[in-house]
């Protein structure tokens, strides 16, 4: 718990976490599928829509197992070919572990919550900040108290 280092324990645990977590997710939408399958969705709008339904299968399956295809081609592409085209330069340069780099900061989708946790200096507060940062966006549904639930009549 907490130690200044990684050891074997901790990675054996993420490689863990890792390697189930995909199972996890199919198993979600394999369950999502089956119930939406058994109920059938909502319609937001209210109104009756019987007489527009087209089947899912031949032509939506088709349609995302063709998108599926693409995006695996291109990353298996990518992969392949040319591997470091997306890495960052300071990946290629030796670690040492008694010095750490000044410039490091972390990645575009940690960037938020980084600047949160370095504008309060506190650390106790700087994690209720982020922690209250994230709930703030769980609670924007909530908020929304209209009877049309669907993007036909939002602004945006």
């Amino acid at each position: 718990w907490g130690g200044f280092s990684v050891d074997n324990a901790t990675l054996t645990r993420f490689f863990a976490f890792h390697f189930l977590l995909p199972f996890i997710v199919a198993a979600a939408t394999m369950i999502h599928l089956l119930f939406l399958h058994e109920t059938g969705s909502n319609n937001p709008a209210g109104i009756n829509s019987d007489a527009d339904k087209i089947s899912f299968h031949p032509y939506f399956s088709y349609k995302d197992l063709l998108g599926f295809a693409a995006l695996l081609i291109a990353l298996t592409s990518i992969a392949l070919f040319t591997k470091n085209i997306l890495g960052d330069p300071d990946n290629f340069t030796p670690a040492n572990p008694l010095v750490t780099p000044p410039h490091i900061k972390p990645e575009w989708y940690f960037l938020f919550a980084y600047a949160i946790l370095r504008s309060i200096p506190n650390k106790l507060g700087g994690v209720l900040a982020l922690l209250f940062s994230i709930l703030v966006l769980m609670l924007v549904p909530i908020l929304h108290t209209s009877k049309q639930r669907g993007l036909t009549f939002r602004p945006f």
